[in-house]
């Protein structure tokens, strides 16, 4: 009978002098490297280099996270003093959970039926066939925008290798909301990898939603017809979409002229004032009596503005952080106020105002806040912050009533 050879000893664990000369060793293949500390204020970080990154950040980032793997470790590229870089290595990596994608199909389901009726609701009272139909025209136009969007980040994300999760789409059906839906969002797993990606994820849902909610914007208004407004009556109820500079332009092109228009002439402080605040009530007047595909195309349009608000964890704030780094925080009292002063005038922005207290303060960092933008992104971090100003509407909805 032959025995089986005596298995080997277990070769003894690195001392710790050996793992701090690795680990610097694997720096240094992408950093020049002038100071050390080991240690850092929690267990979490491992150590802190200082010097400078060689070559492209990016690419040396990326040379770093896939060395550092079997490590348990993450990288974090960060500025440093007087023009130097830091390397921070912390403990442990991200592993994104698988998601559950019934929950996103079954909340999909449910705010396709919340916002179908929605739309009948709306136009219950009429012929039941025009509503059916208006109904199913006014899900499918928003409900697309709003895939669009969702889809926009989800493929983005995908193509930089991030894991993220199918949108999940919220209902809030009539008559609680005037459309039927909160909208949708998607959760990434994990924070981007530097600024480029940031902005790209950030920035692709507003584009991917606007590429559809502009032709439909202008097809919902050629199928849209002028008709007169009330006048103040008492008891009579007028309901008014609120203007952006990109639909007031949209309609002065489709109608040639500025709506809602007034009974008399209407100067340019009043124009003015009526853009901000609602007001004079436009009694008596003209306005454009939407068509459902262009109802559901402006409500993209205001979803994109309400998206684009250049703060938090909002997609505006993930274009102005990719743009500005940490100096985006300082944009942030300029928007409290901003939705607090409009709340006079639309109750809806105190509610953002809240939102934006709650949430408003934490953006998302990436890994390596060292690589910039490259002067295409910094030219489409500055579009899409046009786009917020274009499509930001200052009175979304007002419900007026003659006495």
């Amino acid at each position: 009978m032959t025995l089986p050879p005596p298995a080997a000893p277990a070769a003894p664990p690195p001392s710790q002098d050996e793992v701090e000369a690795q680990l610097l060793a694997l720096v240094a293949r992408v950093m020049r490297i002038e100071s050390v500390a080991w240690g850092g204020p929690d267990d979490t970080v491992r150590a802190r280099f200082v010097g400078r990154i060689l070559g492209d950040t990016a690419a040396a980032f990326d040379r770093l996270w896939a060395a550092l793997a079997p490590w348990d470790l993450t990288p974090l590229f960060r500025p440093g003093p007087h023009g130097r870089h830091v390397v921070l290595l912390v403990q442990g990596r991200i592993r994104p959970q698988p998601s559950r994608a019934w929950i996103n199909g079954v909340l999909f389901v449910v705010t396709a039926i919340s916002v179908f009726w929605t739309g009948f609701w709306g136009h219950a009272a009429g012929d039941l066939g025009a509503a059916l139909r208006d109904a199913a025209l006014f899900t499918a136009a928003l409900l697309g925008i709003l895939l669009a969007h969702e889809f926009g980040h989800y493929f983005m994300a995908r193509r930089h290798g991030m894991a993220v999760s199918l949108p999940y789409f919220l209902p809030l059906p009539a008559p609680f909301s005037p459309f039927g839906t909160l909208g949708a969002f998607i959760r990434l797993k994990e924070p981007p990898r530097n600024r480029r990606v940031l902005l790209d994820v950030g920035l692709a849902g507003p584009i991917a939603g606007l590429a559809l909610a502009v032709p439909l914007l202008f097809l919902g208004l050629y199928a849209s017809e002028l008709g007169p407004l009330p006048a103040p009556r008492s008891g009579q109820a007028l309901m008014l979409e609120g203007n952006s500079l990109f639909y007031l332009a949209a309609k002065y092109l489709v109608f040639g002229r500025v709506l809602p228009a007034p009974p008399g002439d209407m100067d340019w402080l009043t124009a003015l004032r009526f853009f901000f605040t609602g007001r004079p009530v436009p009694w008596g007047g003209v306005d454009v009596i939407l068509h459902p595909v262009a109802f559901a195309a402006w409500t993209g349009l205001l979803v994109t503005a309400l998206n684009l608000l250049p703060v938090g964890q909002l997609d505006g704030g993930h274009v102005l952080f990719a743009l500005l780094g940490p100096k985006a925080r300082r944009f942030y009292p300029l928007l409290v106020a901003l939705t607090a002063v409009l709340g006079v005038f639309w109750s809806g922005w105190w509610l953002w105002t809240v939102l934006i207290l709650w949430l408003g303060r934490t953006y998302a960092e990436p890994l390596d806040m060292i690589t910039p933008l490259d002067p295409a992104r910094r030219r489409w971090a500055w579009f899409g912050l046009l786009v917020w100003v274009l499509t930001f509407t200052p009175i979304p909805l007002q419900l007026f009533v003659g006495r």
